[in-house]
């Protein structure tokens, strides 16, 4: 199965930048896209960035349009998640997530999660 793990996180000031990774097992590992999300406690799971596995094109939430840039290597199986001009309401608990058929992707809806990485942003 598939195996997903997520790093980068931690504590960082409003206005400050960090940078999410998510490794992926398998050499054959080949899904049709990867996304991640976001949960804040008593949040409903909230979606904030995908990409396609095959292609380039990229997909973004709302609320972090302009701000967050997401990216891949996948020779590397791995998918990174650019944060800048971090604000306090984007402290959450951010998800890696992968799926292998089309669908809506802004929903979580996903085969395989991640444990997780905390990001608190300080003000």
């Amino acid at each position: 199965q598939v195996q997903l793990v997520e790093s980068g996180g931690g504590l960082v000031q409003a206005g400050g930048s960090v940078r999410l990774s998510c490794a992926a097992s398998g050499r054959t590992f080949n899904p049709y896209v990867m996304g991640w999300f976001r949960q804040a406690p008593g949040k409903e799971r909230e979606f904030v960035a995908a990409i396609r596995w095959s292609g380039i094109s990229t997909y973004y939430g709302d609320s972090v349009k302009g701000r967050f840039t997401i990216s891949k290597d996948n020779a590397k199986n791995t998918v990174y998640l650019q944060m800048n001009s971090l604000k306090p309401e984007d402290t959450a608990v951010y998800y890696c997530a992968t799926r292998h058929t089309a669908g809506v992707i802004t929903r979580p809806r996903y085969d395989y999660w991640g444990q997780g990485t905390q990001v608190t942003v300080s003000s």
